[in-house]
């Protein structure tokens, strides 16, 4: 069995669907024709058994040769092995084809999501892109898992027709012309339930968006008494996908009831048939026991079909949720233009606001309206539409993405810690040197002095073991360390107290000499350490000084930094 998942997911077909997931199909078609030759092996040795037993009773048991009895018995003992093993490389291969295709579906998922960055959610809702990740992924798999399954189905129901025709015309055209129209009986069944699992579909992905808005903004909700009306509405919505669900049910179990009663309706006529034949001497009892076990037998790989396009068609569902998010293109991320080779001095500049950012300068940007500065602080960055904005003279939106994101790094307050050592998550391949002067200008020994294990401390998920405080100190710590040549910081000690906030605002310019750096902030202790200030109001850069000086002649500038002080 292959490691997985996969190093390189590759480039999805995302024309529609049903190209996507041939298209997973032909990424793993060394497994998917394992799967389905063991799949063949395995149905075609059962549908045999009924012609050995056949034979068995008919030359061992009715005509008394014991030779031909050893023989047989021998061949139904040699068939038995086969299935055996065929039955444990197929499902081997099966459940490789089901995670191959569920782990490629996430890779794909997580690597549109980390490509469109901030401009996701506004593309799409977060719960659809949980949803892909976690059951459309694994609806796609489960396809890929019945797909050897299917094939050995379809072969040996060939297989049985030809053995039944070569032994009795009548029975054999019963089961050729039986076999269709008890899928065609089935069909109609399933048009409603791709129907109804599409509205299930939609209905958890936005269920899952709710519940997510939910526990992100729990605190508010909490603090302006919403919670129970919000409660409610969950409430509401998870009755509603529970009623689609009623209803995909339903015709799941009217379905899975004709998959038992029409074979076996089926299977009663074929032995009913071959029961008269044998009673008025046309058949000897060797070949009514085969009649009856290719009878039998037809259940498995009737259901096997009638399951296959059912899993088809909500793989179907799930593959059109996923093609949706990949197909998904922004322009703010496209790469027009020529690479830069190494880097320029930091110099930037914006039309639109009128900002300009000297090449290795400590600025600080306070707002009348933060998300103005928020909003420039994107923009420069290149997650908003960049035109306006320079970098040594060069137009951003015509740089190469990679190159904007070596030299450009916003770091705000919606970046997360990951799961992970520590010290690979500040910085992997950075010596133990620049990490303690990054946590010392971060003001972050002590959340390193107070870890058991110091650096090789595991972090866990969204670094929940760490305050808000501590996390935002190590957030820091990470950027710095990134040493981007143009680092761009929003509200970087929002969560910390006053006292360790005077000494990041102390250390960081010295941290940062040469490099241009800009933090969006409104705190008045951050504002009086930097060299310059920009006020914002309406977008635009309308005052520029020290703080003091900024203070004394500018009211607006005054009202918004007292504000923020009180």
């Amino acid at each position: 069995m292959r490691d997985l998942p996969e190093p390189d997911p590759g480039i999805p077909d995302t024309g529609s669907a049903t190209r996507y997931l041939f298209w997973l199909v032909r990424k793993s078609w060394t497994s998917m024709a394992l799967g389905a030759s063991w799949g063949v092996v395995w149905m075609v040795s059962q549908a045999l058994m009924p012609a050995a037993i056949g034979k068995t009773l008919d030359a061992g048991v009715t005509a008394k040769d014991t030779a031909e009895l050893w023989r047989w018995s021998a061949v139904v003992l040699g068939l038995g092995c086969v299935t055996g093993i065929a039955g444990i490389m197929r499902h081997r291969s099966a459940v490789t084809n089901w995670l191959a295709a569920s782990y490629r579906t996430v890779q794909l998922t997580a690597r549109q999501a980390a490509a469109l960055g901030a401009t996701l959610p506004g593309r799409i809702a977060t719960g659809d892109v949980v949803a892909v990740g976690t059951a459309d992924a694994s609806s796609i798999g489960s396809t890929m898992d019945v797909t050897g399954r299917c094939c050995g189905a379809v072969v040996s129901i060939i297989v049985v027709a030809v053995l039944l025709l070569a032994a009795d015309l009548r029975i054999g055209l019963t089961v050729l012309i039986g076999v269709p129209l008890i899928m065609a009986l089935v069909g109609p069944l399933l048009k409603p339930m791709h129907r109804r699992q599409s509205e299930v579909r939609a209905l958890q992905g936005k269920l899952t968006g709710r519940a997510n808005d939910i526990v992100a903004g729990l605190r508010v909700l909490r603090g302006i008494g919403g919670e129970p009306e919000f409660a409610e509405r969950y409430r509401a919505e998870s009755q509603r996908l529970r009623n689609a669900g009623v209803r995909v049910a339903r015709v799941e179990s009217v379905l899975e009831s004709a998959q038992v009663l029409l074979p076996g309706l089926f299977v009663v006529g074929v032995t009913w048939l071959a029961a008269r034949m044998a009673v008025s001497g046309e058949i000897t009892t060797g070949q009514l026991v085969a009649f009856y076990g290719y009878a039998a037998f037809l259940v498995i790989p009737l259901r096997t079909v009638t399951e296959t396009w059912g899993r088809f068609l909500r793989a179907h569902v799930a593959a059109t949720k996923v093609v949706r998010v990949l197909a998904l293109r922004n322009p703010l991320l496209a790469n027009p233009g020529s690479d830069m080779t190494g880097e320029g001095r930091g110099a930037m500049a914006d039309a639109h606001s009128g900002l300009t950012l000297a090449p290795g300068t400590f600025t600080a940007v306070a707002a009348a309206d933060p998300a103005e500065a928020i909003d420039l602080a994107d923009r420069l960055g290149r997650y908003r539409p960049a035109d306006g904005v320079t970098l040594d003279g060069v137009p951003v939106d015509t740089l190469p993405l990679a190159t904007v994101r070596r030299r450009i790094l916003v770091a705000d307050n919606d970046a997360r810690l990951f799961a992970g050592r520590l010290a690979d998550e500040l910085a992997p391949d950075r010596h133990a040197a620049p990490v303690a002067a990054a946590l010392h200008t971060a003001a972050a020994e002590d959340i390193l002095e107070a870890l058991p294990e110091g650096l090789d401390t595991e972090v866990t998920e969204r670094g929940r073991s760490f305050s808000g405080g501590q996390q935002q100190r190590l957030r820091l710590a990470r950027a710095l360390l990134a040493d981007p040549e143009v680092l761009l910081l929003v509200e970087p000690t929002s969560a910390v107290d006053a006292h360790t906030e005077a000494r990041i605002a102390d250390r960081l310019a010295a941290a940062r000499t040469g490099r241009t750096t800009v933090v969006f902030t409104g705190s008045p202790l951050m504002l009086d350490r930097a060299e310059h200030v920009v006020f914002l109001a309406g977008g635009r850069a309308v005052a520029t000084g020290r703080h003091r000086e900024l203070l004394a002649s500018v009211p607006a500038y005054r009202a918004a930094v007292t504000r923020e002080e009180d």
